[in-house]
């Protein structure tokens, strides 16, 4: 029996976009005002701490809520490849240990492109035997955010009619100041 399980969340969704405007709206969530723009209801702050927003090393802090609580979250960008994929992992080697990393996936099918969020945690047996139902409470807000993270975004660059992007001073997606 492994010590620890690897438990992955995916989420996808089809936006009437291109990867391009994807990857945009992703890499110019640079401050607490764009961070919000993508989930008003729980994203709270995001702070660039090293590095230039989006690239490999860079490390940032980010809050929001998840389950009702609010998490501090550190995580440097560990992968860029432009325009198809992003991937983060939590700042803390330690932390690295149980939350592998996160990963965004920007993927063309024809006119359109599937956007996919993942998650990877790892568990224990001794979480999964005695905490089984506060395991299953926090996955499935994870899960709720992530569903609510893709239908944002899918709003925001279906309502600009992809004739803009982020980085545009229109109050609907996120921007630099």
């Amino acid at each position: 029996m492994a010590l620890l399980e690897d438990i992955t969340l995916t989420d996808s969704i089809e936006i009437r976009t291109t990867p391009e405007k994807v990857f945009s709206f992703i890499t110019n969530l640079v401050d607490d005002n764009s961070y919000r723009v993508w989930h008003p209801d729980d994203h709270v702050s995001l702070r660039w701490i090293r590095g230039r927003p989006w690239e490999e090393g860079s490390v940032a802090c980010a809050e929001e809520y998840l389950h009702g609580r609010l998490h501090r979250m550190r995580f440097t960008v560990t992968r860029v490849v432009p325009n198809a994929e992003i991937h983060s992992a939590p700042a803390s080697r330690f932390l690295r240990r149980y939350f592998p990393g996160n990963a965004f996936y920007m993927e063309k099918r024809g006119d359109r492109c599937i956007f996919t969020a993942t998650g990877t945690l790892r568990v224990g047996w001794l979480i999964k035997t005695f905490a089984r139902k506060k395991l299953d409470y926090g996955l499935s807000s994870v899960r709720q955010h992530m569903k609510e993270e893709g239908e944002n975004l899918k709003k925001i660059l279906e309502r600009c009619g992809n004739s803009r992007t982020a980085g545009t001073d229109d109050e609907s997606t996120p921007h630099d100041n």
